[in-house]
């Protein structure tokens, strides 16, 4: 049995249900990327995992257990999670974001331990950012704050990182950064990583399994090459589009060519009635 996994659960924002009776068993020392269209659920299910959002119904269980029912120091004991754009305070350094990992395994509002120390000091090391230690974070590149956030999550030392598309709004030398420190992090420390990626291609690369998502539902799963097909990219991003086999690393690759069909006749009705009332768009904005 996987640590983590959900049982039917259904989530929602207000009256909008966005993810219905999902059951979802991440597999243990793995990268698992979660792909699907906008709106598919990705990271509501990501959020969901975090603690962040509770479930209509359903639930997420660790380690056999309910997650919403778990004390939150104990569940960051064993799982962090780096949401989709964080923002550091003005003026604090690498070294003092990366020791905020350490708090679910403080007593009370004491100072750091000599364990803390080291577990900071190993995180910067593992990241490559222990020259960065005493640098602002808000006077780095892309990509090393990137790494620096993924310090803190790793210095929190759990065995389970969550990550909500890493990679966003980075130039694609420092995607590349963070997803090869990813797939380090779980070869050498065999961390079971989740993550939402919108690149398909980085996906099937970097993760062992992938898990394909349409209107909150798992319509395909499993390992990259049986997972990336036309078959897919068709049902779940209603693209045409055909595989091969990367000539480097032999990971399904991606070429996508246009929208299938059935969407460019959407689009086309879709556009006529949006150009039939500007009076209702105009209002509603």
């Amino acid at each position: 049995m996987s640590r983590l996994s959900t049982q039917k659960l259904s989530l929602a924002y207000g009256n909008r249900p966005i993810v219905q009776e999902l059951n979802l068993h991440v597999p243990d020392g793995l990268i698992t990327a979660l792909v699907g269209s906008n709106g598919s659920g990705k990271s509501t299910i990501l959020k969901s995992m975090a603690r962040i959002l509770n479930p209509v119904s359903g639930g997420v269980y660790l380690d056999g257990k309910l997650i919403h029912r778990q004390a939150t120091k104990e569940v960051a004991k064993q799982l962090a999670i780096l949401p989709q754009n964080p923002i550091s305070p003005e003026g604090l350094t690498v070294r003092e974001l990366v020791s905020f990992g350490r708090y679910p395994h403080q007593k009370g509002f004491g100072s750091l331990r000599a364990e803390d120390a080291r577990m900071i000091q190993w995180a910067l090391q593992a990241t490559g950012m222990e020259a960065f230690g005493d640098r602002p974070v808000d006077q780095l590149s892309g990509g090393q704050r990137q790494r620096a956030w993924i310090a803190m999550a790793v210095a929190q030392d759990t065995e389970v990182l969550l990550l909500d598309e890493p990679t966003t709004f980075l130039d694609m030398a420092h995607q590349i950064e963070v997803m090869t420190l990813l797939e380090k992090l779980n070869r050498e420390q065999k961390r079971t990583i989740i993550m939402v990626v919108h690149d398909l291609n980085h996906a099937a690369r970097y993760a062992q399994h992938l898990v394909a998502l349409k209107q909150g539902t798992v319509l395909y799963e499993g390992k990259p090459e049986e997972v990336m097909t036309s078959e897919m990219l068709r049902a779940v991003f209603n693209i045409d589009a055909d595989v091969i086999p990367d000539p480097r690393t032999g990971s399904p690759l991606c070429l996508p060519y246009g929208l299938a069909e059935e969407e460019e006749s959407g689009l086309e009705s879709a556009s006529a009635e949006f150009e039939s009332v500007p009076e209702k768009i105009a209002v509603s904005i």
